[in-house]
């Protein structure tokens, strides 16, 4: 080692430097005491990190006049039971499963989740390479009260497919030219090709829900609709369609929770319209139309799967889980069976409240 290495590491492990009271460097003049690189870079870090809060203080409040806010505090102040208000202001944190009759206690910690959901994703990426190999046809429906979980976990779906085949499909109100058509035609035309994944978020269960419960559609509209849904999907499994349909089952109380925090962040509120606004005091009425829809629709060729939401990490993980275990594709490994105390089938799982159905 050549003399004078140790002093020059020395020199490099300090900065002359001082940190003034506002979080700024100033050069020293003279000799001022070292300070250590490191201690400087914390300084930096706790400045840059006090900046941000600030900054994010100031976005809420300003977020705060939005016009999101002031409906959800109307609809919160007209519809929604003050029990159930206090029930979600009191919850502690997010991780805290406000549900009463939600199986778990707390949510899935993020490293449990991460580490499986990182297999899963390997196992998606197959599962596509062979769906374009055979050809298969793949129709994923994605259901569910508003912020029960959809969104998130079509992105999950899709994180790391190829999107030339996988697409999504969310399809705006109709136009007055689709108005005039078969209700169906406009969905049939995002149908897949071959080696193709589709994912409705929302679909042609529009009609049964937020249409008939909000009197966009007409009785007999809606009547005719439960008659043709299932054939049009029997068709649709007789031509070789592979069809998933999910509902996400959240709780009230978590509904709630997740519309407050929508509305007071700016980068969230996009998500929310004064439709969804609406269904907060129309529990009821959405619940009997997802009843009546199960009731109609639930086939042997497109069954429904119900997924508890009120943990999204375990609604994702095991929405994932279902496809990659249902369908037959080469090089399967690490998938395990879904969680049946989250996902399950119609006759298993029902909304009321989030609980099982009572055994005879």
């Amino acid at each position: 080692m050549k003399p004078g290495n140790a002093e020059s590491n020395a020199q490099d492990e300090t900065v002359d430097a001082l940190v003034d009271q506002g979080g700024n460097t100033a050069v020293a003049v003279g000799n001022p005491p070292k300070v250590k690189k490191k201690q400087l870079e914390n300084e930096a870090v706790k400045h840059t990190k006090k900046t941000s809060k600030q900054i994010w203080s100031a976005t809420l409040a300003t977020a705060s006049s939005f016009p999101m806010v002031a409906l959800i505090d109307e609809q919160v102040r007209t519809s929604i039971p003050q029990e159930l208000l206090n029930k979600v202001e009191q919850a502690k944190n997010k991780k805290e499963i406000i549900s009463s009759v939600y199986p778990y206690k707390t949510c899935m910690k993020t490293s449990e989740y991460e580490e499986e959901m990182a297999l899963l994703q390997i196992e998606l990426v197959k599962m596509q390479a062979w769906v374009k190999e055979t050809g298969d046809r793949i129709i994923m429906i994605f259901e569910g009260r508003d912020a029960a979980g959809k969104g998130g976990t079509i992105k999950t779906f899709t994180e790391n497919l190829n999107p030339r085949g996988a697409r999504v499909v969310a399809l705006s109100k109709p136009s007055e030219t689709e108005r005039g058509e078969w209700y169906f035609q406009r969905y049939i035309e995002n149908l897949p090709t071959k080696g193709e994944l589709v994912f409705f978020d929302r679909s042609w269960y529009n009609r049964a829900g937020v249409e008939h419960v909000m009197g966009f559609c007409t009785p007999h509209e809606y009547l005719e609709f439960m008659r043709q849904a299932p054939e049009f999907e029997r068709m649709l499994v007789r031509s070789g369609i592979r069809v998933f349909k999910f509902w996400f089952s959240v709780s009230r109380e978590e509904q709630l929770r997740r519309f407050l925090g929508r509305a007071r962040d700016p980068l969230k509120q996009w998500k929310l319209s004064p439709m969804d606004v609406e269904s907060l005091g129309r529990w009821e009425a959405y619940t009997k139309a997802k009843q009546a829809m199960l009731f109609y629709t639930d086939t042997a060729d497109a069954p429904w799967t119900i997924i508890r939401s009120c943990d999204k990490k375990r609604a994702r993980l095991n929405a994932v889980r279902h496809l990659l275990h249902t369908i037959p594709y080469a090089g399967k490994e690490n998938v395990l069976p879904p969680n049946s105390k989250v996902l399950g089938s119609a006759r298993d799982i029902y909304e009321q409240e989030e609980a099982t159905r009572p055994q005879g």
